[in-house]
């Protein structure tokens, strides 16, 4: 069958999901409120739910009260009973997955459940609403006619009393349907390969003759891929190897610190870039517009929200909202109830909502990565931004980077301290300093009244980083590959302090 038929076919089968999407656009409310019910009857029987009394809850407000907030800590001994073989503890259908996930911290790792209903009704059901999304909304797209170049996680699964645990990845390739394996490069053994060095290469030699209509991964670490391609080849950009590329699907960390190294190596005015947010934890929106950063709450997927302002967040006065009773522009912790048995667990991450009807978001952070020692409230939302801007300006690219407060010490003033790793420096550092950091009193009101004539911050300190600094680093800690991430922002200063050690003497 021609390419452009089975393009054709798989187009109009994905986008006959948009109508059933309407329900929860037009209810949203709705649809959360009957969910939450669907999940307590299901698990009204389980250890969990017998503990709670899941079969006498009637209303949102009982739940809020009958079921705590959970982290993981909390929740890790139920956890541990089920990676053993016990079941029937916090949901009732087998759990024999687990994805392993340390985040970007260098905590122990951490298990997260995933049931059989989540792998179908959230992570490949959205993994198909992105692409129905996708096509709708570029008629003309030719998708199918190529394959997806994929880059996911770098560790393969392992087998533990009967259950199993790897990278997120790792699993979905481990489960996905034959269809999707055909669609994709490179093949399922090179993308489960766990040393990241040699299967990058493997990679690079699978891909580059293939038709490749898009790309789906980490925008960092895709970026480590897209390059190292351009060596091997001696090709000027990615469209020499690829021409019919057409779009990006990216997630994990911000993309606006790549995108103008992305728009050099994708030369196309017409090339898309599509954002996704997903977790281990489950697969929580996707962008629904051409050229926007706003993100579409998926609804549906067997995920409850509930949300924490952050201006009460850890305190006595902690509030918890549900999606009827959020604001534009503030923001908030994300607390999820889920089809794998996790009961208002809170994921760490911070989110602000950008439009109400439909609900749209943008994440902001995380809980433990912003910076708040001198009442600054500095999210990783601001200095993705900043660096952005900054980098704009100057004409410089930057790789990665981390901040950490510097103490006030006896009359000496507090500061922020950035380590920068740049692909391309810029010309003039104090210059670069100085833009980086007007663009962050520009984008938030609180970091621009503590600078304010130095009132209580000093101007940020910029170190620059050696080559390969946070690369090295994330090796030494074992953390190379699709899934990790450098922690952008800490009230410490212990990872700094760390890619410190690792610099030269005298640079």
């Amino acid at each position: 069958m021609p390419l452009t038929i089975i393009n054709s076919i798989a187009s109009w089968i994905l986008k006959k999901r948009i109508h059933q999407m309407e329900l929860f656009l037009k209810y949203p409310n709705e649809v959360q409120e009957e969910l939450l019910f669907t999940l307590l009857r299901t698990a009204e029987n389980t250890v969990v739910g017998k503990k709670h009394e899941f079969s006498s809850i009637k209303s949102y407000r009982t739940f809020s009260e009958r079921v705590p907030i959970s982290t993981y800590e909390e929740l890790e001994p139920m956890i541990e009973l089920t990676r053993k073989g016990e079941q029937n503890v916090f949901w009732n259908t087998p759990i024999k997955w687990f994805a392993k996930s340390s985040g970007t911290t260098n905590a122990k790792s951490k298990f997260i459940p995933v049931s059989a209903e989540a792998l179908e009704d959230c992570h490949y059901k959205a993994s198909k609403d992105l692409l129905c999304l996708y096509l709708n909304n570029n008629e003309e797209s030719q998708l199918f006619t190529g394959k997806s170049l994929r880059l996911g996680g770098s560790k393969q699964l392992y087998e533990d009393n009967n259950t199993f645990f790897g990278d997120l990845s790792a699993i979905l390739i481990g489960n996905m349907p034959f269809w999707a394996e055909f669609s994709s490069t490179p093949s399922n053994k090179v993308s489960l390969m766990s040393e990241w060095e040699t299967k990058l290469k493997a990679i690079i030699q699978e891909t580059r003759n293939e038709n490749v209509t898009s790309f789906a991964g980490v925008p960092s670490w895709m970026l480590v891929l897209m390059n190292r391609m351009l060596e091997e080849t001696g090709k000027e950009s990615l469209l020499d190897i690829w021409p019919n590329l057409e779009v990006y699907f990216h997630g994990g960390v911000a993309f606006e610190p790549y995108r103008e190294q992305y728009k050099k190596l994708l030369p196309k005015s017409d090339f898309k870039y599509y954002e996704i947010y997903n977790a281990s934890e489950g697969f929580f929106a996707i962008q629904d517009l051409n050229n926007s950063s706003d993100l579409l709450l998926m609804l549906d997927y067997g995920i409850f929200y509930e949300f924490i302002p952050m201006d009460t967040f850890g305190t006595l006065n902690q509030r918890v909202v549900r999606l009827s009773e959020v604001e534009l522009g503030k923001n908030y912790a994300v607390v999820i109830t889920t089809n794998s048995g996790l009961w208002r667990y809170l994921i760490g991450d911070t989110i602000r909502f950008t439009s109400l009807n439909p609900h749209r978001v943008r994440v902001t952070g995380r809980t433990k990565h912003h910076i708040n020692v001198f009442g600054e409230e500095l999210m990783v939302e601001n200095t993705d931004s900043a660096i952005a801007k900054a980098c704009k300006l100057t004409g410089a690219e930057v790789i990665d980077y981390t901040v950490a407060p510097i103490f006030m010490e006896g009359k000496e003033k507090g500061a922020h301290e950035w380590m920068i790793e740049f692909r391309k420096q810029p010309e003039n550092q104090e210059d670069f300093r100085r833009t980086l950091d007007e663009a962050l009193q520009g984008l938030n009101s609180d970091y621009e009244a503590k600078r304010y004539n130095n009132m209580t911050l000093n101007p940020l300190v910029l170190n620059v980083a050696r080559e390969n600094l946070f690369y090295d680093w994330l090796k030494e800690q074992d953390k190379l590959g699709g899934q990790h991430k450098i922690p952008r922002l800490s009230n410490q200063r212990d990872y700094l302090e760390q890619l410190k050690a690792m610099q030269p003497a005298t640079l």
